[in-house]
């Protein structure tokens, strides 16, 4: 989420794992060891520098269900929703996606099915004014109409917006029931989770998004599955799993994720192999030099026009967790 900046994610999932159990079913199991979620050699490493990751703010992965094409924002005065497709194993050059590049919009999310494209945005509601931003950020979705086109979009009526609120980070499961995040909603102060379940023509009464170990909710990611949930909270990022009873205690991934850098849009890829994350950390990646003599301007602008400057970086680390298919 663009607002609430959430690197090592290598032991993200580790730590967060590593108390945890793999699945047989809804995450009943017996308790895994570290190395078995995650190799403790394994690094946090930019997602296709350069091509994807540039000296400006990305954020907030997506990918297609066939892993081909990745979804993300890009920008801080007006984030826009972008994409990039994989030919013969190499990244392209990002395109700005077909419905976006007006209006502030962030937070892609590809539908399990890969037919709707949901995401976070300003732009007006139906029936206003046409010339004019909305005043809050609410959720929307596209409809797939072939390729990496997608059709005008919906705005997602109550029960979801309420008009009272702003809403982001939506995510969602192979059965319809969305996630997604909001601002001092009926109530509830701060920001905190929400889902609200498809019922096969509209959506039920969103309710509150309560997991035992954190006390918000921030970008939550649920598995296509519906098996697993991660989220951040605080400064940290978290990873719950399913059980008959909802979920169970959440469990906080150690170091080198979790290391008091702001983090945000945790993504597990469909297979469960890897985990993306999106920060403006430099510890591990840039670190000036103090016994080298001090910067001349031009190299303090050519220190800025890095790729760790400080601006949001979609992070990823190999990770160990169910297939979320």
């Amino acid at each position: 989420m663009k607002y609430l900046k959430l690197s090592n994610l290598i032991l993200t999932v580790l730590a967060v794992v590593a108390g945890l159990r793999p699945f047989n079913s809804l995450g009943q199991g017996n308790t895994a060891s570290q190395s078995n979620i995650l190799d403790s050699t394994a690094k946090v490493l930019p997602f296709a520098p350069g091509i994807v990751n540039t000296r400006y703010d990305e954020e907030a992965t997506s990918f297609s269900p066939d892993n081909k094409t990745v979804y993300f924002f890009m920008g801080s005065v007006y984030p826009t929703i972008c994409y990039s497709q994989n030919i013969n194993g190499q990244w392209t050059t990002p395109q700005v996606a077909s419905f976006s590049g007006k209006w502030s919009e962030m937070d892609p999310f590809v539908s399990p099915d890969g037919k709707k494209l949901f995401f976070t945005s300003n732009r007006p509601l139906p029936g206003a004014p046409q010339n004019a931003a909305n005043k809050r950020f609410e959720l929307w979705y596209a409809d797939n109409i072939g390729a990496d086109n997608w059709g005008e979009p919906h705005h997602l009526d109550a029960p979801v917006n309420t008009g009272n609120e702003s809403n982001f980070a939506p995510s969602v499961d192979g059965k319809g029931t969305l996630y997604w995040c909001a601002w001092d909603r009926e109530g509830n102060k701060g920001v905190q989770g929400y889902y609200s379940t498809w019922l096969g023509d509209h959506y039920e009464k969103a309710k509150l998004l309560t997991i035992a170990g954190v006390s918000n909710i921030h970008d939550p990611f649920v598995a296509a599955n519906g098996k697993y949930l991660v989220c951040f909270s605080g400064k940290d990022i978290y990873v719950s799993f399913a059980d008959k009873d909802g979920w169970q205690t959440a469990q906080k991934l150690g170091r080198p994720v979790n290391t008091g850098d702001d983090l945000n849009s945790p993504y597990v890829s469909h297979d469960g192999k890897m985990l993306y994350f999106s920060s403006g950390r430099l510890k591990g990646f840039y670190k000036r030099n103090p016994e080298n003599p001090a910067l001349s301007y031009d190299e303090l602008v050519k220190e800025n026009d890095n790729l760790f400057n400080g601006s949001g970086n979609i992070l990823m680390v190999p990770v160990n967790l169910p297939d979320g298919r």
